[in-house]
């Protein structure tokens, strides 16, 4: 059996045993709106449990909107003017709208990526900032959530008298899902409660992962500081394969996010009837596959349909090596999984320890091949696995360690195919 999967810029064709009882497993997406102006429209004026956002903003004369940074495919340049319209036909003056980087633990935007975030109408009508996690005196404290986080959030947020978020809504490997909650913690947060919120207690949770929603320790740590933080308003939408508006989901924000997530999950789910003994899957490609920080969340993604003790094979062309300063310090840091989750347990949290936990949390249960060239040859003995240079000698090694009648699953876009046992999908 032939197939190509996504690697690098041209992809991968692998060429697999025919006595594999083999499943290909493809990303689901919605199909586009016609009119996103009119489909966002109708949102603002109709939203999710909600009065209208003119109406709330009616008598105020400040709004924070949180939107995402550099790093997430949001289409904020197309929301962004329905928002701040709705805001000044409520009455709220420009000098008091204020577009806030939901930048988490991220740098803050440069000059250049302002523009392509927000768009060049609304950055030369309006004051955009980014936040930065790292200054705690510019976080308002706002007390202590259930799960014990110190909760500190943008001040300039806090201080508005309107509170809304702009996002989108895809399975994310901790919280089940991204989108609402998330633009204000961790994206508002300051790195106290960053890190709290990413620390053992909350990573190493049999719930805290993708697709696990509401039943999720995580999210609703992250739901309860949204509340504390007074937050009033959401537009979330789910994107199609080419990151066109499928859907908007706009109003009271816990309700509104929770409809948006069933539709994400409706739309995107790919069902297993049972658990397989191996997994090929990958990075998603280029740009997704640059580095072998990004590549986890397609070993994360794949893990749900793998039995205890199967075998995954990783297909990445790292082509940046592992990934930021901190994080490759950290992975050479480690022998094995076993060794880092012992040291993450003891030891205080440090920035992107969360990736790494996460992936031992796999290879505790599932022996991991990878194929990431770009890794350097001297990096490459800290990927707690065989590793090789090219596709075909890494499949040829992996068919080598199945039988030979293995029921294998082959993800060819890795961490965008959302994947789940069917009766876990169907009471999640």
């Amino acid at each position: 059996m032939r197939i190509r999967v996504a690697f690098d810029r041209a992809g991968a064709e692998l060429a697999l045993p025919e006595q594999w009882r083999t499943i290909v497993l493809e990303p689901r997406f919605a199909s586009a709106v016609d009119s996103p102006d009119r489909t966002l429209a109708e949102a603002l004026a109709y939203p999710i449990a909600s009065p209208p956002l003119i109406e709330l903003a009616r008598g105020k004369t400040s709004a924070a909107i949180a939107v995402c940074d550099i790093t997430r495919p949001a289409p904020n340049r197309i929301v962004l003017p329905h928002v701040t319209a709705a805001l000044e036909q409520a009455g709220v003056p420009r000098d008091g709208i204020r577009i806030l980087i939901a930048t988490g633990l991220h740098r803050e935007a440069a000059p250049a990526e302002l523009e392509e975030i927000v768009g060049p109408e609304m950055l030369a009508r309006y004051r955009v900032d980014s936040h930065n996690a790292r200054i705690e005196e510019s976080h308002a404290y706002l007390g202590r959530a259930d799960g014990g986080t110190e909760v500190l959030i943008d001040r300039r947020f806090i201080e508005a008298d309107l509170h809304i978020t702009l996002g989108f809504i895809e399975p994310h490997l901790m919280l089940g899902f991204s989108g609402g909650r998330k633009l204000i913690a961790p994206g508002l947060a300051a790195e106290k409660t960053i890190k709290r919120l990413h620390s053992p207690p909350f990573m190493r949770e049999a719930r805290a992962v993708e697709g696990s929603f509401p039943d999720n320790p995580l999210h609703r740590e992250l739901l309860e500081i949204a509340r504390m933080a007074r937050h009033d308003f959401m537009v979330d939408v789910a994107l199609t394969r080419t990151r066109q508006i499928a859907r908007v989901f706009a109003g009271r924000a816990e309700t509104a996010h929770a409809r948006g997530v069933e539709f994400v999950r409706q739309s995107t789910l790919a069902p297993v009837e049972e658990a397989v003994d191996a997994v090929i899957t990958t990075g998603g490609g280029y740009p997704l596959d640059l580095t072998y920080y990004q590549c986890i969340k397609g070993v994360t993604a794949a893990s749900h349909i793998l039995r205890p003790g199967g075998k995954m094979l990783l297909l990445a062309a790292c082509r940046e090596g592992l990934g930021s300063p901190e994080f490759t310090r950290m992975v050479r840091s480690f022998s094995g999984w076993k060794a880092c989750l012992e040291a993450l347990d003891r030891d205080p949290v440090i920035i992107d320890q969360w990736q790494l936990e996460k992936l031992a949390l796999v290879a505790r249960r599932a022996e991991i091949f990878w194929c990431a060239p770009g890794v350097p040859a001297d990096d490459r003995r800290y990927l707690w696995g065989s590793s090789f240079e090219e596709p075909r000698a890494a499949v040829d090694a992996f068919a080598a360690a199945l039988p030979p009648d293995a029921s294998v699953a082959v993800i060819p876009e890795g961490p965008y195919v959302f994947s789940q046992l069917a009766e876990v999908g169907a009471v999640a």
